[in-house]
């Protein structure tokens, strides 16, 4: 059943629920930046027709509203699943699942709402990160992608140098056809964000994830990951069954920033996933919905 669910900042979100409102266990799943709640599609069918799960898109991503410019943060995003959590799982067992942005997500929960996160049964990690992302580096060399972010990217609040330019060659703007972009846009998707075993169905949903987002507040929300750093955080958790799950192909999240987490916890259980890259909930389906059964011992 699709949803509509308004925040505290008069935002609409996008909700998805399935099974039974009754059922003893509730599975929110959260999704990561530029994707979609669509991401869990293949997931939720595994985990059984008695299971009540809830998905939905976040602020600026799939069907729900756009962020104001003060609002598109990590920290903004945990007041959205708070609030959510408060209106549609009020009592009962409560098990979260955060794929890469929605596990930071979970972190800042914790940070935020610790009340909240005490409620928390079994929380899954799915590709994602306590911190460092700025030093991601895809799996280029850093030199390389040092070079690319100084060229591309002006501090904020830094203004244009007044110092005099050498006039620019007239150039020849060139139209590059829409199935060209297409077909570039999925060579970088497959390469950035999947392992060796894939389906080109699930590369086009991510590619038109990405495609769908709102593009100021996805900008936005790149900038608070950027800054994220939540290691501490994770302690609001200690009492539940942690799971963290990675592919070992990961580019965004990489392996060492899920063992950063399960180190964080003395008692979660790290999984890997050979020749698997971030998009675990499309690579791995059966195996992350058996996570998720386990966890919450359904």
């Amino acid at each position: 059943m699709a949803d509509s669910f308004r925040t505290s900042d008069d935002l609409d979100l996008h909700v998805v629920e399935t099974g039974p409102s009754n059922a003893p266990v509730t599975v929110l799943l959260a999704h990561g930046w530029t994707s979609s709640q669509a991401v869990w599609d293949h997931v939720v069918p595994e985990l059984g027709p008695d299971v009540r799960t809830i998905r939905y898109d976040h602020r600026g991503h799939g069907r729900s509203m756009p962020a104001p410019v003060d609002a598109a943060t990590i920290a903004h995003l945990a007041d959205d699943m708070a609030e959510l959590i408060k209106a549609k799982v009020p009592s009962g067992k409560l098990v979260l699942v955060g794929h890469s942005m929605g596990g930071m997500t979970m972190m800042a929960l914790g940070e935020h709402h610790p009340e909240i996160a005490q409620r928390v049964s079994a929380a899954l990690f799915v590709s994602t990160s306590a911190g460092r992302m700025s030093e991601v580096t895809f799996g280029l060399p850093k030199p390389l992608v040092r070079a690319y972010v100084k060229r591309t990217q002006r501090p904020a609040g830094s203004k244009p140098s007044t110092a005099p330019r050498r006039p620019r060659k007239q150039t020849v703007k060139v139209e590059v056809p829409a199935p060209v972009q297409r077909a570039l846009s999925l060579v970088l998707t497959r390469w950035l964000v999947f392992g060796s075993r894939f389906r080109m169905i699930d590369v086009r949903a991510t590619a038109d994830h990405a495609a769908a987002v709102h593009r100021r507040t996805a900008a936005l929300l790149r900038r608070s990951i950027g800054k994220h750093d939540r290691v501490s955080a994770l302690d609001a958790f200690a009492h539940a069954d942690v799971r963290v799950l990675v592919g070992d192909r990961d580019r965004l999240t990489p392996v060492d920033h899920a063992r950063a987490i399960a180190d964080a916890l003395p008692n979660a259980r790290f999984v890997l996933y050979p020749a698997a890259g971030h998009m675990l909930p499309y690579e791995r389906v059966r195996e992350v919905a058996t996570q998720i059964r386990r966890a919450a011992a359904f």
